[in-house]
């Protein structure tokens, strides 16, 4: 999801602008209803209280529902939301109300409910937010680790935990709807939003759709998305001048219902999803030949034809941020344009995050049922389906956010949820010697900007779209987890290694990248241009040149050299590999990085393994497991362990690998254990890798 962020005098100056587009269509206006509308009526069922109340809409109310602004546009004047009869606001990342404190979200939020329920049928909104890791755009909240992280703990009732604690967080603040969780299928690892993906594997990412489950249990409205192959693009494809996001899948239909689709398939058949997001990204079907994509806010035969009417979804669809601005329209103009807003509601979209454009959409969607090329039956159909989740949330007959959940936000009992998460995330990929775990006493030499750095470790969508590098939130970064988990030893940190290592016991190295969200997360794309200069680094599946001198420096100067990659994605490490005594892929861990200080030395084992298979070259990439030629540096479901280890095979297997006594091909029979072992087969995944022995 794009989040161009407006400031609050470009939002004024968009509500001027707007305000003189008012009044929209009102020749229909309804009168009030009584008090004992049937509607109202919360002992009857959805159905029939939906029935009531589209029966009592005028097509501006209709429209109405079917627009979301976003929350800079109509904070300062909620009229707004009355005057548009707004379905929904949303917040992108970073639109976040002064000062930012739980307290204040539920302000606001109760604010703009109140201008929705002024309206003649007195509508609630719906509020929706991006809280892809936790509830990050709130100063406070627990960040937990991001999917790529969670995805490596491999355990869907974490998962579950993890997203419920999120939801929590959000309806202590107000809010009621989050377009979360991503489960696109990240089959490359240039692609920026990587760290959303649970992983390479669609059978992987379709375990871990327990995430819905988790948001259900807090109350939430749940959004898969997004739907469907974003995480398939091809490089060089990407729109908006991306390396590869927004960019064009190509495949065929049964390679897409292989790999792209299975995990939207149990997101609605088994796990009830309410809402669904398509991808900004095309899809291009090989059968009739390559050269002609259809985007996805385009695609009727995949919005409404697969997942409405074969998958049977009866929950609502909605746009990505100003998505059908992107829509092919040769005439052009003002966008949206009348063809783009045609074109996306007879796809199947059924509502729309138009931010900074809600009354032009309006006016537009107006004059198209009015001329007959957008039928009536489809706005009944989007509304419906729109009104339908409000009455099961509860929405109608609990509208208002209270101030007595404040305590969950950030509550300790999250933080140890995330805690566990980021521990449990840790891949050990080397461990030469048993260097890890360490002892809890001696020399500790710590180096590296990730290892003080709690905007770095937390990554993307948090308070700030693309993230913020520095100390942006509570927790507690690596190092400082360190110093909590090992009292007795005796720290040294240099962020750049320019202090004498001296005598130390062991280097602990933090690298990896600094914070990015989609588009500018695209390894040779473009740079986010208005980000802070370490942010406007160059994106790449290597180590930035500090790094890479840190990790040297380091390492060449202790007998126990430790290396922690703080990425969301893996990082090409091969040519400094014979330095490193321990490597550790940590991912993005969020606010709790005492987690990993509490595997780095044993108090809990590491029992993480790889959701993505990692490169032994920039030049293999993009690689994934099932390829023809597999061999990676480390190989999907790839995790050395530490403590008492199950007898699955994989311990004495992956023992076996990094002696170096596995034999060629091994990273394909491994690999392929673990897609065995994911899709439920333990007896074959334990044949295959006895040929490792």
């Amino acid at each position: 999801m794009r989040r161009y962020m407006i400031g609050f005098g470009a939002a004024a100056a968009v509500a001027v602008v707007a305000a003189a587009l008012l009044p929209l269509v009102r020749d229909d206006e309804p009168e009030r209803p009584p008090a004992d509308a049937a509607y109202r009526d919360a002992a009857l069922p959805v159905e029939q209280r939906v029935d009531d109340l589209l029966a009592r809409m005028s097509l501006a109310d209709k429209i109405g529902q079917m627009t979301q602004a976003e929350r800079n546009v109509v904070a300062e004047d909620p009229e707004l939301v009355t005057r548009w009869r707004l379905g929904s606001v949303l917040s992108g990342g970073g639109s976040v109300p002064t000062p930012n404190t739980p307290e204040a979200w539920v302000s606001t939020v109760n604010t703009l409910q109140r201008a929705a329920l002024a309206t003649p049928l007195g509508i609630p909104l719906i509020y929706g937010i991006d809280a892809v890791h936790g509830h990050g755009n709130v100063h406070g909240a627990t960040v937990f680790p991001h999917n790529v992280g969670l995805g490596a703990a491999r355990d869907p009732e974490l998962v579950k935990r993890v997203y419920r604690a999120t939801g929590e967080e959000m309806r202590a603040t107000g809010i009621t709807w989050n377009f979360a969780p991503c489960l696109c299928v990240g089959r490359d690892e240039r692609w920026g939003r990587t760290n959303e993906s649970f992983g390479e594997d669609p059978a992987l990412v379709t375990r871990m759709a327990t995430a819905i489950d988790g948001l259900h249990d807090a109350g939430v409205v749940a959004t898969v998305k997004h739907f469907a192959g974003d995480g398939d693009t091809r490089y060089g494809t990407g729109d908006s001048e991306y390396a590869i996001d927004q960019g064009v899948t190509v495949t065929s239909r049964a390679a897409f219902e292989r790999i792209d689709l299975p995990p939207y398939v149990a997101a609605v058949r088994k796990h009830r999803v309410e809402s669904v997001m398509p991808s900004y990204s095309s899809v291009d079907w090989t059968e009739d030949g390559i050269g002609n994509p259809v985007k996805m806010h385009a695609s009727r035969e995949l919005i409404t034809g697969r997942l409405k009417g074969e998958l049977g979804f009866d929950g609502f669809v909605i746009s990505d941020f100003e998505a059908i601005h992107q829509l092919p329209d040769p005439d052009g103009g003002e966008e949206p344009t009348a063809a783009q807003v045609r074109t996306g509601v007879n796809a199947g979209t059924d509502m729309f995050m138009e931010p900074k454009t809600a009354p032009r959409f309006q006016e537009l969607l107006t004059a198209e049922v009015k001329a007959g090329r957008v039928r009536i039956e489809r706005i009944d159909d989007a509304v419906r389906r729109v009104l339908r989740v409000k009455f099961a949330t509860g929405l109608f007959d609990n509208p208002y956010a209270s101030l007595d959940r404040l305590g969950e936000v950030g509550s300790a009992a999250h933080r140890a949820i995330g805690r566990e998460a980021v521990a449990r995330s840790q891949v050990l990929l080397k461990n030469d010697a048993a260097a890890l775990p360490l002892p809890a006493t001696g020399r500790i030499y710590v180096a590296g900007r990730n290892a003080d750095d709690i905007g770095n470790q937390a990554g993307g969508w948090t308070i700030d779209w693309q993230g913020r590098s520095g100390d942006i939130i509570p927790g507690t970064t690596v190092l400082e987890g360190i110093r909590e988990v090992a009292p007795g030893a005796t720290v040294t940190f240099s962020a750049d290694a320019s202090a004498p290592i001296g005598a130390a016991d062991v280097g602990v190295v933090v690298v990896g990248e600094t914070p990015y969200a989609e588009g500018f997360g695209d390894t040779g794309g473009k740079v986010c241009p208005w980000c802070p200069a370490t942010q406007k680094e160059t994106k790449s599946l290597t180590l930035q040149p500090g790094d890479r001198a840190v990790v040297e420096k380091v390492c060449d100067a202790v007998a126990r050299c430790v290396v922690l990659l703080v990425s969301g994605r893996p990082q090409v490490i091969t040519d400094q590999l014979g330095t490193i005594d321990a490597l550790v892929a940590s991912w993005l861990p969020g606010s709790e990085g005492a987690g990993v200080a509490d595997v780095l030395f044993g108090r809990r084992p590491f029992t993480g393994r790889l959701p993505l298979s990692w490169p032994a070259t920039v030049a293999q990439v993009p690689v994934n497991v099932g390829d023809a030629d597999y061999q990676p540096l480390y190989p999907y479901g790839w995790g050395l362990r530490t403590g008492p280890a199950a007898d699955d095979g994989f311990t004495a297997a992956s023992r076996r690998a990094a002696a170096g006594k596995a034999g060629a091909g091994w990273q394909k029979l491994f690999a392929e254990a673990a897609l065995a072992e994911e899709a439920g087969n333990p007896d074959r995944a334990r044949t295959l890798l006895k040929q490792l022995r």
